[in-house]
């Protein structure tokens, strides 16, 4: 059995309807019809019976996934107007890449799709969508997303102690929404909503995952509100303070944000161990292959330089005179202390075969052909760049949940939405 994303029928407009597919929401130009949500609801019930979680009342089941289908077809309608497409090149590359991490070939990946019921040409289409939707989100959010070097220290600093701590956490999500502007009537509302929600899980033993999909209004609903494993940094301090308090099992009490009211759920944590690496100091020569030095070229005088060392001629002066990388050939070829990953991977792993002092053979890397000698190796506490680039990371993908959920509910107030669930 191997894990695919079931595609979903496409979504289709008002010329191409029959009369007889009764249509169940009108989202700007496009309409969605009852088969297509008849068609999701299906697949995801059978995922959720799968996985052991019950799915709620069908009610429920209808308002999360037309709400999911409203969703895609918004961003699939302005991934059309911003010119994004998806060529069958990419696509079929894409696909391929699928089979493989299944330890498959492309046919017999296409085999199994098709054995499971699901036509392959739907599940092409799906996955047309997915990169489509990739794509808009890199493009209107991404991009535009920036992490000043006064806005990473100012987070370390608030974060101080957090990374020697707890590091990640695996958490569950509960939003009880609160809409823009909302009375005081509204919040009281959602409020003791979301503290009757904490009674169940607690007291009553309630299925956190049958909750969040029969009442959660976030993105992660339909998943059980399961966010998987995050930094973190990636998490509201809100979240932190609460969670740095929790073990696991643990639901907290309600959390009051602009979004609305959080429920969270403590899956597990992993602690903050320091990071040691061992650094390599290398020097090295560098010969390019052009028209005239053929790869045969490169490679044999690299042999006679590497002879020559070998025979008690200095390297520094060698790399200084024949070295092609210009950079570090003015310093003797010396390439400094350099960490696990700063080095193109055949060249490193080249290096980190040698024993100290050793010149390694002629070999070839992207750059051209290279001999290596290692001059020196030592354990390094990497930990505070490993943070920094925890923290930058986690704040930019912070930064993008928050700007999509903008984005999103911007492409949702922009339209025309009329929902007829009533009259299919």
């Amino acid at each position: 059995m191997i894990s695919l994303t079931v595609p979903a029928t496409g979504i289709v407009t008002a010329g191409s309807l029959e009369d007889i597919n009764g249509i169940v929401a009108i989202v700007n130009d496009d309409v969605i019809v009852r088969s297509e949500l008849n068609n999701q609801i299906r697949q995801l019930t059978a995922t959720l019976q799968q996985n052991g979680t019950r799915p709620p009342p069908i009610a429920v089941l209808e308002r999360q996934v037309l709400d999911r289908l409203i969703m895609k077809t918004l961003q699939l309608a302005a991934a059309k107007q911003a010119g994004i497409i998806i060529s069958d090149v990419l696509l079929a590359r894409a696909v391929k890449n699928i089979a493989a991490e299944n330890g498959m070939s492309p046919t017999e990946f296409r085999v199994a799709v098709e054995s499971e019921g699901i036509s392959f040409h739907a599940f092409r289409e799906d996955i047309r969508e997915q990169i489509t939707l990739t794509r808009l989100r890199d493009q209107r959010v991404i991009r535009r997303i920036e992490v000043s070097e006064r806005e990473l220290d100012a987070y370390l600093d608030k974060a101080a102690g957090q990374f020697t701590q707890r590091s990640d956490y695996h958490i569950s999500h509960i939003l009880i929404t609160t809409p823009d502007g909302a009375s005081a009537e509204q919040i009281n509302s959602a409020k003791k909503k979301a503290e009757q929600l904490v009674v169940r899980l607690r007291t009553e033993g309630a299925s956190f995952k049958e909750i969040a999909i029969a009442e959660s209004e976030g993105r992660n609903a339909l998943e059980g509100g399961d966010l998987g494993w995050r930094n973190a940094a990636q998490l509201p301090s809100m979240f932190i303070d609460i969670l740095a308090g929790m073990e696991s099992g643990g639901i907290s009490n309600p959390i009051r944000n602009s979004s609305g009211f959080h429920i969270i759920r403590l899956n597990g944590y992993k602690g903050g161990e320091r990071q040691i690496i061992t650094q390599t100091l290398s020097r090295h020569i560098l010969i390019r292959t052009n028209e005239i030095t053929s790869d045969k070229d490169a490679e044999n005088r690299l042999q006679q330089l590497r002879q020559r060392i070998e025979g008690g001629d200095d390297f520094g002066a060698l790399a200084r005179s024949h070295s092609d990388d210009k950079g570090s050939a003015i310093k003797g070829g010396d390439l400094g202390w350099v960490s696990p990953g700063d080095l193109v991977p055949k060249f490193e792993a080249t290096m980190d075969a040698l024993e100290k002092n050793e010149i390694s053979h002629p070999f070839k890397s992207q750059f051209g052909w290279h001999i290596v000698q290692v001059l020196d190796r030592k354990e390094y506490d990497n930990t505070e760049n490993v943070q920094r680039t925890q923290a930058r990371n986690a704040i930019r993908e912070r930064k993008a949940n928050e700007e999509g959920e903008l984005y999103l509910r911007r492409l949702r107030d922009e339209a025309y939405i009329e929902i007829r669930l009533s009259d299919s």
